[in-house]
């Protein structure tokens, strides 16, 4: 090419605009991708209770299509939007594999996230993990979730039914040692594991401090002859670990048959929104639960930065999400934690580079998590939280006491 057709200047420009051209080539070619990622999207899949026993579960795939709405509106993860594909499983285990077979197989998603309820998530454990695609955050508290040896594809989001039941336990070994316990629980793995870990936390010279057990199914219309029966065990303390549906019938029904046990109620079912204000904030003042992450009814929290941010973003991307339902801020927080995940992996989005990065959380903090708590995840250690505290319902809010505390202090 002779320069007598081009002046210096422009010669120069196209020299510079080749040269970057060519630069820009190595950083391509390094992009890896697994299906359902390109360079303009990842593809993500989930499974939601938006009809069923458990709906009042659903706002969380609401919030989070509405946060991964924001975060494209910003630009995305790395300059890819986040297409989340959010289908309704009933909260029935034979949907839930339905859906996510054709999430998987047909829609060709590059991970799951969020996939709700223990029960659900056990129909699919294997089947993910035979197909080596990443099962992310999973939201439920099943300690098996934690298994890297033998299901290394799957890590949830929750602290662990077991943790939370022996934190209670732990609890009441200390400040109520003449306890007698009444538990009713859910009859499946996630109420199970609650109970165990209240079991593991008592140790096996105090079990006979849990003097009656009733367990539920999902499909039972109400809760309320378990309620008449546990009460007549003469129990002065009640181990509610139910869902929303069935902790709000249980509250009332206990208060309104005259029992007045110490009420605690597991973290899944302590929502003002969705659980005690159906059951009546009244009939609901005293209850016991722990907390992992800010309550956003606690008017200690009002000023938090944090806090300020998560009403803005419902305000303006979920408005019709209720702001008084902590199932909405546990939804931020984990979506918050899978934009981490996504971001760590740079331009590596395979399916293993994504499990590796979810495998490997180093001090990520969540704005939204109790002060002083950090997210560390490992190869060997897929429990994300192992800390709570325990708080008080004061009939307006929740009201956290004591120290942070985790299984084994």
């Amino acid at each position: 090419m002779s320069s007598k057709f081009f002046p210096p200047r422009r010669l120069a420009l196209m020299a510079g605009a080749f040269c970057l051209g060519l630069a820009a080539l190595p950083a391509l070619a390094q992009s890896k991708y697994g299906p359902g990622a390109s360079d303009k999207e990842i593809k993500i899949g989930q499974t939601m209770p938006y009809s069923g026993p458990a709906s009042a579960y659903g706002t969380i795939g609401k919030a989070q299509a509405a946060y991964f709405r924001m975060i494209n509106e910003a630009g995305g993860v790395n300059g890819r939007k986040i297409n989340l594909l959010s289908v309704d499983d009933g909260y029935s285990p034979p949907k839930t594999v339905e859906m996510v077979r054709k999430l998987v197989e047909q829609d060709e998603v590059l991970a799951l996230f969020q996939t709700l309820g223990t029960p659900s998530n056990t129909a699919i454990h294997k089947y993910v993990n035979a197909k080596k695609v990443p099962h992310l955050l999973l939201a439920t508290g099943a300690t098996k979730w934690a298994d890297p040896k033998g299901y290394p594809w799957t890590i949830g989001f929750n602290i662990s039914y077991e943790a939370e039941g022996a934190i209670y336990a732990k609890w009441l070994l200390k400040n109520k040692p003449g306890a007698k316990i009444a538990v009713l629980y859910q009859n499946d793995d996630y109420g199970k594991d609650v109970l165990k870990g209240v079991e593991l936390g008592l140790g096996e010279k105090n079990l006979k401090m849990i003097v009656a057990k009733a367990s539920y199914e999902v499909t039972d219309p109400t809760v309320d002859s378990q309620i008449v029966t546990l009460q007549g065990s003469g129990a002065d303390t009640f181990i509610n670990i139910t869902t929303p549906k069935f902790g709000a019938q249980a509250i009332r029904k206990a208060f309104d048959s005259g029992w007045k046990p110490l009420h605690i109620v597991n973290n899944v079912a302590a929502s003002v929104g969705s659980v005690l204000t159906p059951a009546g904030l009244d009939k609901s003042t005293g209850l016991m639960t722990l907390q992992y992450y800010k309550d956003q009814s606690d008017p200690m929290w009002q000023d938090d930065a944090a806090m300020k941010e998560w009403r803005a973003f419902m305000t303006k991307y979920y408005p019709d999400g209720n702001q008084k339902d902590a199932s909405n801020l546990y939804a931020y927080i984990a979506a918050q934690t899978l934009v981490q995940i996504l971001k760590q992996c740079g331009n590596d989005l395979t399916r293993e580079n994504v499990m590796k990065q979810a495998a490997n959380l180093k001090d990520f903090k969540l704005g939204l998590a109790l002060p002083g708590m950090t997210i560390n995840t490992s190869p060997t250690d897929y429990f994300l939280f192992e800390q709570a505290q325990l708080a008080r319902f004061t009939g307006t809010r929740w009201e956290n006491f004591g120290p942070v505390i985790g299984i084994n202090d």
